[in-house]
């Protein structure tokens, strides 16, 4: 049966969304998701990926996922509660924790996962959470789960953060109150001032949770943006995903191993969700081996990071405030931005663009994401074409 009612609505909204250069064309590869990738019969430099360290596509987690596939097969069979658990969760749960420098860690099905699982578990009515405005859609959604006053503060502004925690405590309304940020902020990729958060929370009894997917594997020698911030003991959630730098899938949530222990109890995703595939998690505890074992990765993707930093800043583009790899060359315009993301594809760079809604109307910004794997080569046919289109477009003289 068609539903006339909802066809007409689905066709007028697609419409509007193509018409405002807003609709997102989804790209199938013929690839590896590497530096250079293959789509259409065509490759180009690809600086759309998360793979920051180049981990998805290193034959030591391929070999890891094989052999752990063989042994376990390609399902865990069940929810961790009944008999999903595998000695691999296990260890990569071990592992995990003394790398976050943690008492425990759980991981889930995925990062966006733990954001739904984790607010969700401790926040309730008659709490409050305070939350940066430019925080992840997935802890958007996890707060929309919990029957808590959502108070969003500026975004990074400690004095916004201070004034909110302070109304809301001296209130007497909120039994628990809760701030959330990003570690990395996924779209400019600033940090969040963690360190001030901090003196925030324990002056206000605060429950502090950082979602560091983008800085797991890339800052604190891997561990992420707290670890970076010397700040373990003081943060009490850390979540994160596996499925960027750390280069397989999943997520993990960090902390005391009271928390831990509620959210095996409480979390739904840990309850009501086939735990995550052998394969998979035998991939994620190489990684984080390779990780603790040695830093080439990250230095070199630290260096590609400045050189293209520095290559786009010289030829006239603004990439904000970034201080992490993650770089946005912001445009503006909307159909601009599409435009530019578009001439770049021509000339065999993939830089996807970002408007809104995942970005403000007017900040649209093709963002560029470099990697270990990259080579010098690689940046400078990006670069050049960056050059190209950015005359072409007048965006740069």
């Amino acid at each position: 049966m068609v539903s006339k009612t909802l066809s007409a609505f689905l066709q007028t909204h697609l419409t509007e969304l193509k018409d405002r250069g807003l609709y997102n064309t989804i790209d199938p590869l013929e690839s590896s998701n590497g530096p250079v990738i293959r789509m259409k019969g065509r490759e180009f430099v690809n600086l759309s990926s998360n793979n920051y360290l180049g981990l998805a596509t290193d034959r030591r987690l391929v070999d890891a996922a094989v052999q752990a596939t063989i042994r376990f097969g390609v399902g865990s069979g069940s929810v961790r509660t009944i008999n999903g658990t595998l000695a691999l969760h296990v260890e990569l749960e071990e592992k995990l924790a003394a790398f976050k420098g943690t008492e425990a860690a759980v991981s889930f099905q995925s990062g966006f996962n733990c954001n739904m699982a984790a607010i969700s578990a401790v926040m309730d009515a008659g709490d409050a959470i305070l939350s940066d405005e430019l925080n992840h859609a997935s802890i958007i959604d996890g707060c929309r789960l919990t029957k808590a006053k959502v108070i969003r503060y500026s975004h990074s502004d400690m004095d916004d953060l201070r004034a909110k925690a302070k109304e809301a405590r001296e209130s007497g309304t909120f039994e628990k109150i809760m701030v959330i940020t990003d570690g990395v902020f996924s779209m400019d990729g600033d940090m969040a001032k963690l360190p001030e958060i901090v003196d925030i929370s324990e002056a206000y009894d605060l429950i502090t949770y950082v979602d560091d997917a983008h800085g797991t594997g890339v800052l604190g020698g891997g561990a992420g943006t707290v670890k970076h911030f010397g700040l373990s003991d003081r943060i009490i959630f850390q979540i994160g995903t596996l499925s960027k730098a750390v280069g397989a899938a999943g997520g993990y949530v960090a902390g005391t191993q009271q928390v831990i222990d509620w959210l095996k109890a409480r979390s739904r995703p840990f309850l009501f969700s086939t735990a995550v595939p052998p394969g998979t998690v035998a991939a994620c505890i190489t990684a984080i081996d390779i990780l603790q074992g040695s830093k080439e990765l990250q230095d070199r993707l630290w260096e590609n990071t400045a050189y293209l930093q520095k290559g786009l800043k010289a030829l006239g583009f603004s990439i904000g405030r970034t201080a992490t790899p993650i770089t946005p060359c912001i445009i503006g315009d909307e159909e601009k931005t599409q435009r530019f993301s578009s001439r770049l594809y021509e000339e065999g760079v993939y830089a996807k663009a970002i408007v809104f809604p995942t970005v403000p109307k007017g900040t649209g910004r093709v963002r560029n994401m470099p990697t270990a794997e990259h080579s010098t080569e690689m940046l400078d046919h990006a670069l050049t074409a960056y050059e190209k289109v950015g005359r072409e477009l007048g965006l740069i003289r």
